[in-house]
């Protein structure tokens, strides 16, 4: 059992506050690597993190674990906190997160694919052809970076 359900399993459905990462993975191409969750919503790979692990470790273990790409150098974009990170889920837990995002392009390997457990999809997307059930707040925030970058 991990952390969060071990805190689940003390404190029933009271909200939590959590500590993520996400990161927006870019190839050679500039473009962006995107996943589509199991409800069809599709965003930058990231979770939470686990006892004892670095906000920079629990990026690349998302990211590998997600989508079975291995990245390395990660460079901090911003940092998501606040009311609008209230989450409701279909079985009555709540949590706050706290999301420390990243952006890469140093793709080291691994194969490209979807983990059928989080995950149905996987790919990269041009920054002016994103999907369409994309989170209009990872939308603004890709758009943000890519300006940015320029």
């Amino acid at each position: 059992m991990g952390y969060i359900e071990d805190l689940r399993e003390m404190i029933g459905n009271r909200p939590l506050l959590l500590t993520g990462a996400g990161v927006g993975v870019f190839n050679e191409k500039g473009e962006i690597l995107l996943q589509r969750k199991l409800d069809g919503r599709w965003g930058i790979p990231g979770g939470f993190m686990e006892l004892g692990e670095s906000a920079e470790e629990t990026a690349r273990r998302e990211v590998h674990e997600e989508t079975g790409i291995q990245i390395g150098k990660l460079e901090l974009v911003t940092v998501v906190s606040g009311p609008q990170t209230h989450t409701v889920l279909s079985n009555g837990h709540e949590y706050f997160s706290v999301t420390i995002v990243y952006a890469t392009n140093d793709i080291r390997g691994g194969e490209l694919k979807a983990d059928g457990i989080e995950t149905s999809e996987v790919g990269f997307f041009h920054l002016h052809k994103l999907p369409e059930n994309l989170s209009p707040f990872i939308r603004s925030m890709i758009q943000q970076y890519a300006q940015k970058r320029k």
